[in-house]
Formats: structure tokens, sequence, C-alpha cells
């Protein structure tokens, strides 16, 4: 800029920022202006009118509901469904701000039972497109037909139910507009609305038009087939089930495994009573059952359903709906967390031989459900859990996993044979333990590995196994070994290969964390305390908090307004840096309620001692001992993946190896 226009350009700026500093006189907003800031909190983009209409129409009892859209629904959206439909006297208050007939008292408003409760909708998108209704309900001669613009109610002619037609989205905001992106974009925005909705409503059909193409279609379903058809069958046979009652809480759903990974997570789905929301709570709950599984920053899949009494939460937080608050946050992060947990601990192999073992289900009865310390003092509706359970819609669709047993339960081998259970001395493997048992080998030779060290006693000495036996166990018969890394077993399947590294890892780390959870932890106090400069929510969470920091092993306590003060640290974390700890479970705490990060940073050191216990690549095991691993494997949770979340072993199958040389073609 040249600098004679300088001066003369900072001078009409700063007459912009005095005339804006003026003092300007309080007076009411018109209507339409009001709706159309009411507009801009609902309506984002097409996406956003498709779920708030078919949240209506949910509400009104539709069993079948079809989504019309034009230009990605940028020009034209229909949502037509055959719900009860709308009286005509009744049609002009729908289109009204704050007219609902889902609440009407405050009681009504804290127990919130219904999709849609603001009566805010459809008025926000009549201040901003071309919106017209034809209804028509029970026992009526014919339907009716409102235009919002203009108030003219005629009559029209369709079946039972309502079909909602919204024209030329944002044709009176250019500006907002131009904010609006591709018809493609937008199109797979509207189909990932409705996608939300088919999987929270099994029992409800849906279909979607574009351009007059049929898009999608589901119809109504059990829910593990309307997920398969939402998501895809790779995300079932890659999943497990979910299911936990604890006292009026219901979770169930499925979650992805964690070799199924995604890179994004864009296949997230959490609903709560029904609702789709984002919740940072449950997320973090579930991303933490995957702390020791997960490689990297790959993110999990699921499609998880929490089911309480509406009054124990808030749906009323978001002009969108989309979040929520719990009255107990902790205990509902903490549940789902243990859910979530039950679920992954399987492995694969385990899985199999639980399958294998399971009758009929004829001859099961009625399988056992995992619960967990009831979260509210009373049950949903004054019932037991189990005949709420029964009673729930899709309830026939989800038969929870079998029960989680010790392991001298769960893995009957064949003839008698049962796992050996271990000791509590043996299973608090310390790390001189594990460095003697796998010292270096020394120069000139390469001995082979302690069998003792790699299983439970009495495993290793057990005779080989009969080759007629391999295909009853999971993770079969070792046959041999590659290049001192990798073991090959034989089983029913075809042929297993195990990273023998990783897969001990995992068993020495889970031994480790079994010794762990059986003491509490030690505190350590500080001979001069550690000070740290502490914001007021950090201030107050610590004294909020103090009996849980306590038994997580800290003292943390304000020595001013604006200092706290570490007095004592888990004695098992005396090496870390206590600041960055302290601030870490403070921060937990705050936004969750609870705190994994002492836990977390335990679990770091014990997988530092598994890995450095674990048997080392290129040394030489004899039958017995890949044996001895393979059973160890079997009996050990979450060994599909080592503590850093790569995978153990691998499966394959006689028809993976037929395909690579080329047999029967």
């Amino acid at each position: 800029m040249d600098d004679t226009l300088a001066p003369m350009a900072n001078s009409a700026a700063g007459l912009d920022l005095a005339a804006s500093a003026a003092r300007r006189a309080i007076r009411e907003l018109p209507d339409e202006l009001i709706s159309q800031i009411a507009a801009g909190e609902v309506v984002e983009r097409p996406s956003s009118v498709v779920r708030e209409l078919v949240d209506n129409a949910l509400d009104a009892g539709a069993g079948q509901i079809q989504l019309k859209l034009i230009a990605g629904g940028i020009r034209s959206l229909i949502v037509e469904d055959d719900g009860h439909g709308i009286p005509d006297a009744e049609l002009p208050l729908a289109i009204k701000r704050h007219a609902t007939s889902k609440i009407g008292s405050l009681s009504d408003l804290e127990a919130v039972a219904t999709m849609g409760f603001r009566g805010e909708a459809l008025a926000a998108v009549s201040s901003i497109a071309e919106l017209a209704i034809v209804s028509r309900h029970d026992g009526a001669a014919h339907a009716w037909r409102l235009e919002a613009r203009t108030g003219e109610l005629s009559p029209a002619a369709r079946a039972r139910g309502t079909s909602v037609e919204v024209r030329e989205l944002f044709f009176n905001t250019p500006a907002r507009r131009k904010f609006l992106k591709s018809e493609g974009t937008e199109l797979a925005h509207c189909l990932e609305a409705l996608r939300r909705h088919a999987l929270a409503r099994p029992d409800v059909g849906f279909a979607v038009w574009h351009e007059g193409k049929l898009v999608d279609q589901w119809r109504s379903a059990p829910l593990p087939q309307r997920i398969a058809e939402v998501l895809n069958e790779e995300f079932i046979a890659q999943s497990r089930e979910v299911f936990a009652e604890v006292g009026p809480m219901r979770i169930h759903g499925r979650v992805g495994l964690p070799e199924a990974a995604r890179s994004r997570a864009d296949m997230q789905y959490v609903y709560v009573n029904g609702r789709y929301v984002r919740d940072k709570l449950i997320a973090h709950a579930i991303r933490s059952a995957f702390d020791d599984v997960l490689h990297g920053h790959r993110q999990p899949s699921y499609v998880l359903f929490l089911d309480v009494q509406p009054e124990l939460v808030d749906v009323n937080v978001h002009p969108t709906k989309i979040e929520v608050r719990f009255r107990d946050g902790r205990e509902i992060h903490q549940q789902v967390r243990r859910a979530v947990e039950a679920a992954l601990a399987l492995s694969r192999s385990e899985e199999a031989q639980q399958a294998a073992a399971q009758p009929a289900p004829a001859e099961a009865g009625g399988r056992q459900r995992w619960t967990g310390t009831p979260a509210w003092e009373r049950p949903m509706d004054g019932a037991e859990p189990s005949a709420a359970s029964s009673s729930a819609p899709g309830a026939a669709a989800y038969e929870p996993p079998a029960p989680y047993h010790a392991p001298s339960a769960r893995f009957a081998g064949p003839e008698g044979w049962r796992a050996p259970i271990p000791t509590r001395a043996q299973t608090a493997l310390a790390l001189e333990q594990a460095e003697a048992l796998y010292a270096p080998a020394p120069a000139g030779g390469l001995p082979s590995f302690p069998a003792a060290s790699l299983s439970m006693p009495g495993a290793a000495s057990a005779a080989p196994l009969p080759a007629s036996q391999a295909g009853e166990w999971p993770l079969g018969r070792a046959i041999a070994q590659i290049q001192g890394i990798y073991v090959l077993a034989e089983n029913a399947q075809g042929l297993v290969i195990v990273d023998m590294h990783a897969a001990h890892e995992r068993v020495v780390y889970e031994r480790l964390k079994a010794a762990l959870g059986e003491t509490r932890i030690d505190a350590q106090p500080l001979l001069i305390p550690v000070t740290f400069a502490a914001t007021p929510a950090e201030i107050a969470t610590a004294e909020a908090h103090a009996d849980t920091l306590r038994r997580l092993g800290l003292d943390i306590a304000p020595l001013s307004a604006k200092v706290l003060a570490v007095r004592e640290r888990p004695a098992l974390l005396a090496g870390g840096d206590v600041v960055e700890l302290a601030r870490g479970v403070l921060a937990e705490l705050a936004q969750f309620d609870a705190s994994h990060a002492i836990e977390r940073a335990q679990h770091e050191i014990l997988a530092t001692m598994a890995c450095h216990g674990a048997v080392r690549a290129n040394r030489q095991l004899t039958i017995d001992e890949m044996n001895a691993l393979l059973r160890d494997m079997e009996r050990t949770e979450r060994a599909d993946q080592c503590n850093h979340g790569r995978p153990t072993w691998r499966q394959l199958t006689i028809r993976d190896l037929d395909a690579l040389f080329l047999r029967g073609r």
C-alpha cells in the first residue's frame, strides 16, 4: 500500500470501529429473523433437514420411511412415512415455533422418550426454504396440504401418514447457500444421516431415491442383519458382540476386532436410547478398552447401543440433539469400558474353541449375561434387568455372548486335559526373573529355550501332541520353526504361523497385569513435595476428587490459589515425570470423572518388562517348547495382538494354500 494512502485507510478503520462501538438501543427482533437464527443452529445442510424430518417420522410410529432427493437435497427433499398423520386442525400449529405434541411439562422434558421434543425443526426449515406438508390422520376422509409460506390449507390425496417437502434450501439466505458443497457431497451426507437412523431402528424399513433412481433400501430385519446391510458383511465377520446389563443400564452392539481397525474414525456409531450421539465420554471409554491392542493411530470400529432410564440422561444439551449429558458419567464410562474389554478379551483361538464346546441353542437354554456393579439404586420401570431386556425391541435378535469364565472352565482339551491354573507366585513374574530366564545366549552356540519359562508348569513336560489330536486344538500342533522367528503349526483349518516373540510378549504381559491387579497401588511419599502452577479448573478438580486421587496413589493438594503440590505418587512410577502425570490425571478426571492415566503408565512399564522378558528372535525352540507356547496363547486374553498392537499369529486355510498353487483350476 502507498505510504500516503495508509493513514487514510487506518483512519477509515478507526471510524468503523468507533461506529460499531456506539451504543445501540435494545429492540425485539422480528419473528422471521428469530426463525432464521434458530435455523442456523438446527439446519447446516440438507442432511440436517433429513435428520429432523426422519426423527418426526419415527416419533409418529412410521413402519416405512422414504427419502426422495433432487440435486443432493439442495433443490428438493421429500420425506414420506406411513405414521399416524396430523389432523388438519393441527397442521398450522406444526410450523409454529415451540409447538409440539411430544412434551407438555417440565417432567416430560426431564424424561424425554421421543427423538424430537423442541418444536423448532419445521419452523426453522420453513424460514429458509419452501416447505409443504401433506398429511392424512387416522379416520380422515382425505389428506390435507399446507403451504408454509402462504398458510394455505387445501384438500389432497394420499394414504395415511405424512409427506414433508422442502424445496430450494437457503433460497432466501444466499450467503449460507454458498457454503454448501457439491451435489455428490451433500448426497453422501444425506445417506449417512439415514444410515444412522437405519442402524437404530431395524424394525423400520428405509428407502432413499435420488433423481428418481433408487440408491439404497433396507427392509425391516433383525438388528444383526440390519448392521450387515447398512455397513457390510465384512464388519460382522471382523467384529464381536458386546452385551452387558448393569442395574437399569443395558449395553449391546458390536465392536470391531483390533486387526480390523481403520485409518479414520468413519465407522463409529453410538446410540443412547435409540438416538445417535457424539459423546466424548463414551468414545474415550471405548478407546481406552483398545489401549494395548491397537497398532499406532488406528481407529476402532463399533456400533454400540446404551439403553438407560430417560431421566438419567439429559438430551436437551444441543439444538441438534447430537450431544447428551449423563447424571453419572463416571459409572457410564466404567461400565462401557468393561463391556468392550470383556468382548475383546477372547482371542480368535479361544473363540473358536468356545464355539466348538458351545451346545446347540435348544440344549444350552438361556445363556448367562455378563453383569457388573449396579450404577443406580432403582431398576428400570420397577422390573428386573433380565425382564427388561427380554421385552425390549430387538431383544430376541440379540442373544448375549457366552459368559467369561476362568481359564480352567473354558479350555477343557481332548481326553479330559485341563489347562493348569497358575499360582499367584507363578503369575507374579518380575523383570529380574524374566531376564534370568531369558539370558543372552553365550558365544559359540544357540542353546534351546527353557520350556518351563515359556509355559505354565506341566504344559511343557507333557508328551508331544499326537497328530490325530492336532485338529482339536485351536492353534494346532507345532511342526517347525523358521529362521528362529516364526513357529509353524498345523490345525484343522490348515497352517498357523506364529511370531514367537510377539506372542510370548503378550503372554508375559498379561501375567504381569494379573499380578498387578491383585495388589493395591502403593503410594510413595515425596521428601520434598513437587509444586506446579495450576489452572482454576485443575485446582477445583484436585479438591473435588481428592479421594479418587488417593486411591490412584496420588496426594495432590492446593498450596495456594494458583499452585498445586504433589506429596505422594505411585511407587511403581517413581522414575516418571510427576507433574506430567498429575496434569494428565486431573485432565481426565475433569473431563470424564474417571482417570486411567495411572493404569496406562503402569501398563507401559509392564509392557517394557514383558518385551525384555519375552523370548528373543534367533532362539531355537524344541517342538515341546513350541507346543507349550501355543497352549499358553490359547489360554491368554488378547493373544491375537502383542502389547504394541501387532498381530501375533496368522491362519492360512487349506483353501488359501490351494489358491497359492492354483489347485482345482
